[in-house]
């Protein structure tokens, strides 16, 4: 229901929204579940590592990469060549011309949230042997997410990848130079790109008709 709601109000309200379900959800999570934390790190040691300029390099964090690359293709496919992905654009770019022409808007956006659901808990699922998993790993995670979402821009899929990248080299630079500065270096990183773009880098002004 409160989704349902938040469907049809702006996206950075939706965000708010879900956020604020999540940390609902993250609460009960502890009360059911405890706060135990957990180490996954079998896949780690099952591939090794390798050197490359002397510096050790686990072989999962390619398979990261590659993994990465692919679903970004994958969905960039699904949005540019397929008929659903093509009419998700459309109802996220004019959601009452979309009804107007008979789609079925609800469906629509159970969809798309499937999809995101199961985005969500792949990106965990392969993450998980590199971190320690813990309640309140996943507010963290979120609070990135809205960084790179705002350095790439709503709703752009190649802007979303290249402000991962931006935040992630970042955050690896900082760990060599300079490791106080490894938290902040998402933030700083937003306020820089959002100083000059204010819709992000792929980003788009909308104009709306009154």
């Amino acid at each position: 229901m409160v989704l349902r709601w938040a469907y049809v109000r702006p996206e950075v309200l939706q965000l708010l929204i879900t956020f604020s379900l999540f940390l609902v959800l993250e609460d009960l999570q502890k009360l059911v579940f405890g706060v135990q934390p957990y180490f996954l790190d079998r896949p780690l040691q099952l591939l090794g590592a390798v050197e490359i300029g002397g510096v050790p390099y686990a072989r999962y964090q390619f398979l990261l990469v590659l993994v990465a690359l692919l679903v970004l293709f994958g969905l960039r496919f699904l949005l540019r060549a397929t008929p659903m992905g093509k009419i998700l654009v459309a109802v996220v770019a004019d959601r009452e011309m979309a009804q107007a022409l008979g789609v079925n808007v609800g469906r629509v956006y159970a969809v798309a949230f499937s999809l995101g659901v199961g985005l969500a808990a792949l990106g965990g699922a392969l993450a998980s042997p590199t971190v320690t998993i813990a309640p309140g790993l996943g507010a963290e995670v979120i609070v990135l997410s809205f960084a790179v979402v705002a350095v790439g821009g709503l709703g752009q899929v190649e802007g979303a990848a290249l402000g991962a990248l931006l935040i992630g080299l970042g955050r690896s630079l900082a760990v060599y130079w300079l490791p106080e500065l490894d938290v902040l270096v998402p933030y700083l990183v937003m306020v820089l790109v959002l100083l000059f773009r204010p819709v992000g880098l792929f980003g788009t002004v909308e104009v709306r008709r009154l």
